[in-house]
């Protein structure tokens, strides 16, 4: 099953992501900036769901309070 998530405070519009045994399995991120987010995507596919929340959460973005890193991590605590 596939979740969405719609970030706030940041350029990404929507986050796609699948969990299959505690582990991220898919996830695509819809707007901003394509090559970071691809990057960030493949990164943490494999990953399981704690170590991405523990390694990006409190990321931010120039002078914003947050950061797409920061909110995959929102995300996926919701998720949880």
């Amino acid at each position: 099953m596939t979740f969405k998530y719609n970030p706030a405070g940041v350029c990404a519009k929507e986050m796609h992501f699948k969990i299959e045994n505690g582990l991220v399995e898919d996830l695509k991120i819809i707007g901003g900036c394509p090559g970071n987010l691809l990057g960030l995507s493949t990164l943490v596919v494999g990953m399981e769901v704690k170590d991405v929340i523990e390694k990006l959460k409190g990321i931010t973005c120039g002078g914003k309070y947050t950061s797409c890193p920061d909110q995959l991590a929102s995300a996926l605590k919701a998720y949880i």
